[in-house]
């Protein structure tokens, strides 16, 4: 009993190597800042050179990391008190809290001054302002306080395709603010889709997520509410003639599919402990439909440029 003992506790006592340093950068998460900045870049008109391409994704990388890592380090106490989070580097005792914030601020200064240096400053500043948003406004200030913590940092997230558009064009017009909209309008959905069926983590910890606060049945309508909104936007950017029809009828196609999968979550009276199937569902595909809806962008630009659609 006693050498089990040593032996579970032994991972713990070792000092931290660069698996932890890499998971504090939520690599899952980072994927979609990368793939979204990626499309916003690709998607923009004008042209940039590849290496001052390159830059301007990995700093957006490097920014997206070093907010998350922030907010691991701000939350350590939190995550050691949720089972989906319990695991990550700080709580389980694989590193300490100041090599976190060290390496979060170290990777988020990085990120900003390379961009500004190489990519241009109006870019840095956006990708400032992301990191702060994440690490600051919405960590700090707005997920232990209100509700609407995830509808109003949701902008956190929502701001890669912006950075990545404005490295190319060196300004902000209409289409890159769409394509922040619609991440803005799909994060809502997205996340209570995945807090209704881990709720219990979130109550367990204080953190006043919408279906802890104002219960299930009010976060299901808001749910179908923002599924409802994100059809019109998604596919603003053919309404105002910054796409083709390959992108706007697929973005059409892909948020009623949004929408109907929202539908029985909306309509349903569930607990944990039935599967919730329907929630699991839609949460699935947000990240499915996000991915395919960016992607579809860069798609009819491609197609446009080779004069197969208008």
């Amino acid at each position: 009993m006693h050498a089990d003992s040593m032996t579970q506790a032994t991972p713990i006592q070792l000092p931290a190597d660069w698996r932890d340093f890499y998971a504090l950068t939520k690599p899952r998460v980072m994927s979609l800042v990368i793939f979204t900045g990626l499309c916003g870049l690709l998607a923009a008109p004008g042209s940039i050179h590849p290496v001052i391409g390159f830059a301007a994704i990995l700093c957006i990388a490097l920014g997206a990391g070093g907010a998350a890592a922030l907010n691991q380090w701000w939350e350590a106490d939190i995550d050691a008190g949720m089972k989906r989070t319990k695991a990550r580097p700080l709580p389980d005792g694989r590193m300490n809290r100041t090599d976190a914030r060290d390496f979060g601020i170290m990777l988020s200064a990085t990120s900003v001054g390379v961009m500004g240096l190489a990519v241009g400053w109006l870019a840095a500043a956006i990708l400032a302002l992301s990191i702060f948003y994440y690490a600051v406004v919405y960590t700090i200030w707005l997920k232990p306080r209100t509700p609407q913590n995830i509808v109003i940092g949701g902008g956190a997230g929502a701001f890669p395709p912006m950075i990545g558009w404005v490295a190319v064009t060196g300004d902000i017009t209409l289409m890159p603010i769409l394509l922040f909209t619609i991440i803005f309008m799909w994060t809502p959905p997205h996340f209570w889709a995945l807090a209704l069926f881990v709720k219990t983590d979130y109550a367990n910890v204080g953190i006043p997520m919408m279906p802890v606060v104002k219960g299930e049945r009010s976060t299901r309508r808001q749910i179908l509410v923002y599924a409802l909104l994100l059809l019109p936007v998604a596919a603003a950017p053919w309404f105002i003639g910054g796409t083709g029809a390959l992108y706007g009828i697929s973005a059409l196609v892909l948020s009623g599919a949004f929408l109907l999968l929202s539908i029985p979550v909306a309509t349903r009276t569930a607990s944990e402990g039935d599967g919730m199937k329907p929630e699991k569902r839609l949460f699935a595909f947000s990240i499915l439909y996000l991915f395919a809806l960016f992607a579809l962008l860069v798609a009819d630009r491609l197609a446009a440029a080779q004069g197969l659609i208008q």
